[in-house]
């Protein structure tokens, strides 16, 4: 670790992708910038580690489709090693009857015509209409939303003329577009695919991305706009691929810290925060956990907003109106994590053998109605008895993570609550919780439970503690309409200006919310330059 001087432009908290995009940009533009990771890694939730001997997994964030094609570009990360590559199936749907569904390029619509005529025939249209609409919302995501503000007109012009831009995009729609937009903000996920599809298995692997680290029921209102936030990314310029990045998700940030450092960005690791400095109203410097005092013209916080206003500052010091925000600020995924070693691939009975299904992202959760009833059973319980499961066996793609011929799997398990009901502790219920998902992953291949050479299980306390999601909560914040755009992660700070002058925000709390996209890290770097300049 190197030894700072204390005397920098810009202190940023938190060495995520975010961060690291954040701060490469800002150093471009001539700003001294030093970034601080609590961790001895950087990389926040996107990182690769061995989880067990001989195996390496992205050991949280696990998949690549939203990183933004222009971060890639100004950071020039292929340069610095990072490789992406598609999967050769996007998803793989088993169904206990023997049956099975597949997505990807060429063949989805055969796929589903298996179970409906009507709904493939409603495919391409439904896949049109949802382009366009995300095509306009990609364009968004890299800019900063219009910011409601109470600072007198010098302040709302700026905000005015955003707010003119964005109308002009929507108005790049037709009628019928923009109302499909509101509606999808606003309605469930369920009743959003219902208008489009009869079938059962083509609404779950749709509707799944509906409540992917979102703590609801796909018949929770809003929850169509999450399935839309998973419909903005590309691979290799291939719109709505998903993908990996060869060495795991790990590869991106060690990109991205390349970059930052190539443009004389101080990284600083085992140097967690655990104070905002705060002098006559603003934000000055921060005090580390080693006691150590640090200071600069600007501390930008790369972590959840609950997170900075409510353990880094002094209550205090935090206007009230952020202090009651943040009291009700959502942070819930239901969200719990597997990394699996495997000594053979899973052999599925809806599709026996190898092939490409091995490559997609394997979602083990046949209908809404079963969703549905893993959400209330972990209201109810704690966790579902039946969970909803995506496994991914990125080694398929990848042969890096893994002994020859043996493999790894990342499991995304929900639903679970965030805090167990009864008083109970997550760290005493692990092990169960982890053996119920390696059984229900059973259910769909008999034999997987007796290839496992070991593996990791991650608790909603465990991310928290790990890697500071709140909640487990792997997007900062809930992406409900009260906690989307101009009110990520508050009216008035949706600019990526914090509450007390000199504090800004530039991680996934942010517009336009989760995931590894980089954006949030691209649109703060731009407000904070035009201040410090």
């Amino acid at each position: 670790m190197k030894k700072s001087d204390g005397n920098c432009d810009v202190i940023i908290i938190g060495a995520g992708h975010n961060g690291l995009v954040c701060a490469t940009y800002l150093a471009r533009a001539g700003l001294k910038v030093t970034v601080l990771e609590r961790r001895d890694v950087v990389g926040g939730a996107a990182v690769t580690e061995e989880f067990h001997p001989g195996f390496r997994n992205s050991v949280a964030a696990y998949t690549v489709s939203l990183l933004q094609p222009k971060v890639i570009r100004d950071l020039n990360l292929h340069a610095h090693g990072l490789r992406i590559v598609e999967r050769k199936l996007g998803n793989f749907l088993p169904l206990p009857d023997g049956q099975s569904l597949r997505v990807g390029a060429g063949l989805t619509q055969s796929e589903v015509a298996k179970f409906s005529k009507r709904d493939a025939e409603r495919l391409p249209e439904y896949e049109k209409r949802l382009e366009a609409i995300a095509d306009v919302l990609r364009a968004l995501a890299m800019e900063p939303p219009p910011n409601i503000t109470d600072g007198g007109w010098w302040k709302a012009i700026p905000e005015l003329v955003r707010a003119g831009k964005l109308g002009k995009r929507l108005h790049g729609l037709d009628v019928s577009l923009r109302q499909e937009l509101l509606d999808l903000f606003t309605i469930s996920a369920s009743e959003y695919l219902d208008r489009w599809f009869e079938s059962d298995p083509i609404k779950a692997v749709f509707g799944f991305d509906g409540i992917v680290g979102n703590y609801a029921s796909p018949h929770t209102p809003g929850s169509a706009y999450v399935l839309l936030h998973h419909v903005f990314g590309e691979v290799n310029g291939i719109k709505g691929a998903w993908g990996h990045a060869i060495g795991g998700m790990g590869a991106i940030t060690q990109a991205m810290a390349k970059a930052a450092m190539a443009e004389g960005v101080e990284i600083l690791t085992r140097c967690g925060v655990r104070e905002v400095i705060v002098e006559k109203g603003r934000a000055v410097g921060v005090v580390t956990e080693r006691s150590d005092v640090l200071h600069a013209r600007s501390i930008v916080a790369n972590v959840n907003p609950k997170l900075l206003y409510e353990q880094l500052l002094a209550p205090d010091v935090v206007p009230q109106p952020t202090r009651e925000r943040m009291a009700h600020w959502r942070c819930a995924s239901g969200t719990f994590r597997m990394n699996v070693a495997l000594s053979r691939l899973p052999d599925f009975t809806a599709m026996p053998g190898q092939g490409d299904h091995l490559t997609a992202g394997i979602i083990m959760a046949p209908s809404l109605a079963y969703m549905d009833r893993a959400y209330s059973d972990a209201m109810a319980r704690g966790w579902s008895r039946e969970p909803i499961i995506e496994m991914l066996i990125p080694s398929t793609l990848d042969d890096s993570l893994a002994p020859d011929g043996q493999h790894v799997a990342s499991l995304f398990c929900q639903q679970v609550a965030p805090v167990l009901p009864d008083g109970r502790d997550w760290d005493n219920h692990r092990d169960e919780v982890a053996d119920l998902m390696i059984a229900t992953v059973d259910k769909f291949a008999p034999g997987f439970k007796g290839s496992i050479l070991g593996r990791q299980a991650l608790t909603p306390k465990d991310l928290e503690r790990t890697f500071g999601l709140i909640g487990g909560d792997i997007f900062h914040g809930a992406l409900s309409l009260n906690q989307l755009f101009s009110a990520r992660p508050m009216l008035g700070q949706a600019d990526y200006r914090g509450a007390l002058p000199g504090l800004y925000l530039c991680g996934a709390g942010t517009h336009p919310g989760g995931g590894v996209t980089g954006a949030p890290g691209h649109n703060a770097s731009r407000v904070i330059i035009s201040d410090l300049h």
